[in-house]
């Protein structure tokens, strides 16, 4: 009963942002994050603890930051939401979409062995495989399956595929990486988030140690695929500036922990390095360096 109430709720909501101007939709998701970021104290001091740690922020600047991570949250938020109900023209969002298509283009013409489009929860990361599927960089996409398993499937995943993407949940995500890319296909995949106690090493994020999926290394190991990172940043216009980063090449090929480490670390350096330059704009409250 409770999946079938929050379910019609969501339904609810998105038939108001069918009809809400934008300008309030993004205004009332302002406002109902930051009221999270208020009555969430647990959630909060850990954003604000992340922020000194990684960042070398005192307490003040801390706090700042801490806000504005909220409030673009509030826009993401509010963005994917319009591209629920087909509101958000994702081509016109992007500022430099003809040299990303290029880009793509490129790469998609030299990745024999498949491309794993390696990226974080970093602004609006829904848009961007969006918008790289439509325009031809389609894939199998990790992800975490929803609690409520009405929305994950009536509402979550129909959009994740509009454009192509499929999806696997992270407890079939192995396999199912190892057959797309063995078929020459394409992966995507965030590997920002503390991973679990398999599959994983201790390398450094923003200088604190940090459990990471080792899966992109093993799989470059194994298929020897293009690993490209790709990010979407919004600038302070609201457009985005999509980030294609040089595919990362190694070339360890030891059957080693030291050898992933090595990967793993090149791996977390390309995050860390965009990250930095638009720190609001990441997942700080998430609980990135847990032991």
């Amino acid at each position: 009963m409770r999946e079938k109430i929050e379910y019609f709720i969501v339904r609810f909501l998105l038939s108001i942002a069918k009809v809400l101007p934008k300008g309030l939709l993004y205004k009332l998701f302002r406002y109902l994050t930051l009221l999270v970021y208020h009555l969430d104290k647990k959630r909060r001091n850990l954003t604000i603890t992340n922020l000194k740690m990684a960042l070398g922020l005192d307490e003040d600047d801390a706090i700042k930051l801490s806000k504005d991570v909220y409030i673009e949250l509030s826009k993401t938020i509010t963005e994917i939401v319009l591209m629920f109900v087909d509101r958000f023209d994702i081509d016109s969002a992007i500022i430099n979409k003809d040299e990303a298509i290029a880009k793509i283009d490129k790469l998609l013409a030299n990745s024999p062995n498949g491309i794993i489009a390696m990226t974080a929860h970093f602004s609006n990361w829904e848009l961007l495989a969006q918008f790289l599927a439509r325009h031809g960089l389609k894939m199998m996409v990790v992800g975490r399956e929803g609690n409520n398993k009405l929305i994950e499937h009536n509402i979550t995943t129909p959009l994740r595929r509009k454009y192509g993407n499929d999806t696997v949940y992270k407890h079939k995500a192995m396999m199912a990486m190892f057959k797309t890319l063995k078929k020459g296909g394409n992966v995507g995949i965030l590997i920002d988030q503390k991973a679990g106690k398999s599959n994983s090493v201790m390398v450094d994020f923003f200088g604190c140690k940090a459990s990471t999926t080792t899966a992109v290394a093993m799989l470059k190991q194994k298929f020897d695929p293009l690993v490209v990172p790709f990010f979407v940043a919004r600038e302070p216009d609201g457009k985005y500036n999509l980030i294609i980063q040089d595919a990362i090449e190694t070339n360890c090929q030891e059957d080693s922990i030291k050898c992933l480490e090595e990967m793993t670390q090149s791996y977390n350096d390309a995050m860390q390095e965009v990250i930095s330059r638009y720190p609001a704009q990441w997942f700080w409250m998430h609980n990135r360096w847990r032991l």
